[in-house]
C-alpha cells in the first residue's frame, strides 16, 4: 500500500450510519467541509441489520395479533403468516443491502464520502485504506468524529465459532425461517426476535441467565412479555445459562447448565454489544483499543479538545435515537466552535447533550410492546430520590377496551415525591409504544404533577391511562 493523497478538512467522520449521517448534516449546514468514511453499507447497522428490518419483521406479527383481539375480525386471521412476503417486504426496507439512496443523500448535503477503513493516525488525522488497497490521508481542522458503533459480542464459549451462530445481523437478514430457533438472552434484541421468529414459524427456546425478561424495565414488563411468549408458543427458560454448543450433523445442541440437552437448526446470542473500536487507531492518540470512549456532555473525547465520540460508542445510550439527537449536539457544537460562536444550552440547538441522563425513551416492539423513559423504580431508589410508585391496569381504561378483547398491560409512573414530578414512567400493552413521547415530554420538562392535570386526555383513548395513573396518585 502507498499514500496516494493527503486532503484536509474542517470535519472527519469516522462511520456512515444515522449517527454520522446527522453530524456530517449539522456540519455541512454549519458551513464546514466535511468527509465521511464508511466500511460498510451507508446507513449503518440501523438501517440494514437493526431498527429498520427487526421492524418490518415485527409489523406484520404485531397487526395480526392486534387483528385477532377483534370480534369479527379475529376469525379472519388465524392462520400462519405468509413468512415470504414478511421477509421479501423486510428486504425491501433494507434496499436489498444496497446503499444506492443513502449515498444520493449524503452527496445531497455535500459531504464527501470514502469508502474504506478508517484509521487515526494522531490528533486530527486520519488514514482510509480503499477496498483496492490505496490509502489516502485526511486531515481535519477542527474535530475527527469517531460514530462507529457497536457490534454483537459473542460469549466465550469453546467451538463456537464453529457453530456459526446468529448475531442480531443474521436475525434480521435470515432469508428462510428455521424450524427451531434457540434465542439465548433476555433483553431487546432476545425478545423482539423471538417474537418475530415465533409467529413467523419458528419453533423458538429462549435461553435467560438471569431471573426474567427485559431486566433494564421494571420488572412487570418482562414478566408480561414472557406470559405472551409462551402463550405463543415459545418455550422461555429463565435462570438458565449455557455450558456448551456445537453442532452436530448440521444440528445447533446445546447443554444447559441445568445438563438439559436443546436442539434446534440454529441458535441467536443476544448477549450484548461492544464497540467497534479495536482497529481504528485509538493508540496513536493515547486511548485504547476496543475501549467505549468516554465523554463529557458535549460529546467531547475527555481531555481532548478535538475528538469526538457520538452515538453507540460513548456507551451513554444505545439508541439509535438517543445517538441522533447526541449528533444534532456534536454537530452543532463543532460549527459553532469552528466559528468562534459561543456554546449555548438554550432550547434550541443546545450544545450539551443531557437527555442521556434523565430522560431516555426506548420502546420494545415485542406482543405486548413495552415502553419506558427515564429511571425504574429500582433506579429512582438507587440514586436517592424519595419516589412512590404508581401503577395501573390498561383493564380500567375504557379506550383499551375498544383496542381489543383481552387487553392486558399495565402502566407505572415514578414520582418524585420532594419536587412533585416524575422520575420515569413505563408502559406495557398492545400500541403503547405512541404513548411514549408524551411521558417522554413529561419526564425531560419536569413537568409538575399539578399541571399534568391540565393535561387532558381524550376520550376513548388508551391515553386515558394518565388520568387513571393521576388519579391513583391522588388516591
Amino acid at each position: 500500500m502507498t499514500e496516494t493523497d493527503s486532503i484536509a478538512y474542517d470535519v472527519v467522520v469516522l462511520g456512515a450510519g444515522p449517527v454520522g449521517e446527522i453530524v456530517a448534516e449539522r456540519t455541512r449546514a454549519g458551513g464546514l467541509t466535511t468527509a465521511v468514511v464508511e466500511s460498510e453499507l451507508v446507513g449503518g447497522e440501523c438501517s440494514y441489520w437493526a431498527c429498520m428490518p427487526s421492524k418490518a419483521l415485527l409489523r406484520p406479527v404485531i397487526a395480526r395479533a392486534d387483528a385477532r383481539r377483534l370480534p369479527g375480525l379475529s376469525e379472519t386471521v388465524q392462520g400462519p403468516l405468509d413468512a415470504a412476503a414478511v421477509l421479501a417486504r423486510r428486504n425491501e426496507f433494507t434496499g436489498d443491502w444496497k446503499d444506492d439512496g443513502q449515498v444520493r443523500w449524503l452527496d445531497g448535503i455535500g459531504a464527501d464520502l470514502y469508502r474504506g477503513h478508517a484509521r487515526l493516525a494522531g490528533p486530527r488525522t486520519v488514514t482510509v485504506t480503499a477496498p483496492d488497497g490505496g490509502v489516502k490521508t485526511l486531515t481535519a481542522r477542527h474535530a475527527v468524529v469517531v460514530a462507529t458503533g457497536t457490534r454483537a459480542r459473542l460469549p466465550d464459549l469453546p467451538g463456537l465459532a464453529d457453530v456459526k451462530p446468529w448475531t442480531s445481523r443474521e436475525a434480521t437478514s435470515a432469508q428462510a425461517v428455521p424450524e427451531r430457533l434457540i434465542v439465548v438472552g433476555g433483553g431487546v434484541v432476545a425478545t423482539e426476535m423471538a417474537t418475530a421468529w415465533q409467529a413467523l414459524g419458528s419453533q423458538v427456546t429462549v435461553l435467560v441467565r438471569g431471573k426474567g425478561l427485559l431486566p433494564r424495565m421494571e420488572p412487570f414488563a418482562g414478566e408480561l412479555v414472557a406470559e405472551a411468549l409462551t402463550e405463543a408458543g415459545a418455550d422461555v427458560r429463565t435462570g438458565t445459562s449455557v455450558e456448551s454448543v456445537s453442532r452436530e450433523n448440521g444440528t445447533v445442541v446445546v447443554i444447559t447448565d441445568r445438563g438439559d440437552r436443546i436442539e434446534a437448526d440454529e441458535i441467536l446470542f443476544a448477549t450484548g454489544r461492544a464497540p467497534r473500536t479495536e482497529d481504528i487507531g485509538l493508540d496513536t492518540v493515547r486511548l485504547e483499543p476496543g475501549a467505549w470512549l468516554p465523554v463529557d456532555d458535549g460529546l467531547r473525547v475527555t481531555g481532548s479538545d478535538w475528538l469526538y465520540a457520538v452515538g453507540d460508542v460513548n456507551h451513554r445510550a444505545l439508541l439509535t435515537h438517543q445517538g441522533k439527537y447526541q449528533a444534532r449536539v456534536a454537530g452543532d457544537a463543532i460549527a459553532a466552535r469552528a466559528s468562534g460562536e459561543p456554546l449555548r444550552d438554550g432550547p434550541w440547538g443546545a450544545h450539551v447533550a443531557t437527555a442521556d441522563h434523565h430522560a431516555v425513551p426506548q420502546v420494545v416492539f415485542t406482543d405486548p410492546e413495552a415502553a419506558a423513559v427515564g429511571l425504574s423504580l429500582a433506579e429512582a431508589e438507587q440514586a436517592g430520590y424519595r419516589v412512590r410508585p404508581v401503577d395501573v391496569e390498561f383493564s380500567s381504561v375504557a379506550g383499551a377496551g375498544l383496542y381489543g378483547d383481552g387487553y392486558k398491560g399495565r402502566a407505572r409512573m415514578v414520582v418524585d415525591l420532594d419536587d412533585e414530578i416524575l422520575r420515569g414512567v413505563t408502559f406495557v400493552g398492545p400500541g403503547v409504544g405512541e404513548l411514549l413521547h408524551s411521558a417522554t415530554v413529561a419526564v425531560a420538562g419536569q413537568v409538575p404533577i399539578s399541571r399534568l392535570w391540565h393535561a387532558v386526555p381524550s376520550f376513548p383513548t388508551i391515553s386515558e391511562v394518565w388520568l387513571r395513573l393521576l388519579e391513583a396518585y391522588r388516591g
